[in-house]
């Protein structure tokens, strides 16, 4: 027996998409009843999104797919403050010319993913830089300022944990739910928003919107969150050793993106089947079953649907098969990231350690040394145990030298 109704709740809750929601029945009424605005909100703190933000992504996803109508939106104009929520310092203040360069970053990835256009369920790109750089503050104290009450917003998680933990918190990043909360109200306005969805550390800000919205313009409006997402080591989703797992393909090329779902803990392969693809809850259940070395098949498909999803059909092929000849077959490499060297930048020559930095097989010269010390170093199917030793240009002629880090993590060198 399923617990909604509606196909958008009934297909998130089969997912493990839902943490909390302000009133779920009355949510589930509406979508039954009519089709519903809802919006997920991507500061501009990077050129690109992670792979942590694929659950907001899909959210939004699946709510164009049951018949729904999907706002991403940018903040362009929050970014410059910097949201509190789920961080333990303050965040580095951005200058306009970043956010901006940041935003047409954001964009490219939702172009694949979500269908836009003037139809009634074709998704709304919106950036609250639109409403919140021409703000008074006089007025804007004034009109909506009054409606928040500070003991409830030290209430706040995010916000009683940096107190507690005794973590400076501005005056600027508290005004950050603030804002956050007028972007509902705004949206609610313009283009009849009803629901705002976000991961749980949102709740608290998503909570501050519903009740603006009821104060200010009486409006019935609700707010939808999905789990903490980590993986089985507890580890935070879409960052590595390395570092962020981008979505842009020139930050993180297809082949490591599809590398890192392949390389899935066997712990977190059904769930994240169930959270990343579009497979059939009882496909998903079938290669979650699988066990020993089967698992790695179900890993495969996993890391071939977030890929096809995100990049394309073709990208992941390509990824799988590069995958398949270079470490399984013995065959070509050729597909793999590339570092490309001057013989300017060899003058001097550089050291293995700092080569395999500058392939992203390791995240410092620190963590290029223990590799090495611990044997998990290869150049060209070679063990190496000496990160200090020199690459000149003459080392690099020819083919491509591979780099190898463990068994899984792969690059190629080569001078031009």
């Amino acid at each position: 027996m399923t617990r909604f109704k509606s196909d958008f709740l009934d297909v998130l809750d089969d997912r493990g998409l839902i943490e909390n929601g302000t009133d779920l029945d009355a949510l589930d009424r509406l979508l039954c009843q009519e089709m519903v605005t809802g919006y997920i909100g991507f500061d501009c703190t990077a050129p690109s999104l992670h792979a942590g933000h694929l659950v907001q992504i899909f959210m939004l996803r699946l709510l164009q797919q049951t018949g729904h109508r999907p706002i991403v939106l940018l903040g362009g104009g929050t970014t410059r403050i910097g949201d509190p929520s789920g961080r333990d310092k303050t965040r580095q203040l951005l200058d306009k010319g970043t956010i901006a360069s940041n935003r047409a970053g954001i964009r490219v990835i939702f172009e694949s993913l979500l269908t836009f256009g003037d139809g009634p369920s074709d998704a709304v790109l919106a950036d609250n830089s639109e409403w919140l750089e021409n703000l008074g503050v006089i007025d804007f104290l004034r009109d909506y300022g009054r409606h928040f009450s500070v003991g409830r917003m030290l209430s706040f998680d995010h916000v009683r944990s940096r107190l507690d933990q005794k973590v400076h918190l501005s005056f600027l990043e508290f005004n950050y739910m603030v804002l956050q909360a007028y972007d509902f109200l705004e949206l609610a306005r313009r283009h009849g928003c009803r629901m705002q969805m976000g991961g749980s550390e949102q709740w608290g800000n998503i909570v501050n919107g519903v009740d603006l919205a009821r104060r200010v313009a009486d409006l019935t409006v609700f707010g939808l969150t999905s789990p903490l997402l980590t993986t089985a080591s507890g580890a935070k989703m879409g960052k590595t050793a390395e570092g962020a797992v981008w979505l842009n393909a020139d930050l993180c090329s297809p082949y490591t993106f599809w590398q890192y779902w392949r390389n899935t803990a066997d712990d977190d392969v059904g769930r994240f089947l169930r959270l990343f693809t579009a497979l059939p809850i009882r496909e998903v259940e079938r290669l979650e079953s699988l066990g020993g070395v089967e698992i790695n098949e179900a890993k495969k498909v996993l890391a071939n649907e977030v890929t096809g999803l995100v990049h394309g059909a073709e990208a992941a092929d390509a990824a799988e098969r590069t995958a398949l000849h270079a470490f399984e077959g013995g065959g070509s490499a050729e597909g793999l990231p590339t570092v490309i060297l001057s013989e300017g930048n060899l003058h001097e020559g550089i050291t293995l350690a700092q080569l395999f930095v500058r392939a992203g097989l390791a995240s410092s010269g620190k963590d290029a040394k223990r590799l090495f010390r611990e044997g998990g170093a290869r150049v060209s199917g070679k063990l190496v145990s000496e990160p200090n030793s020199l690459v000149r240009a003459e080392d690099l002629a020819g083919a491509p030298v591979q780099l190898s880090a463990g068994r899984k993590r792969h690059a190629l060198v080569r001078i031009e």
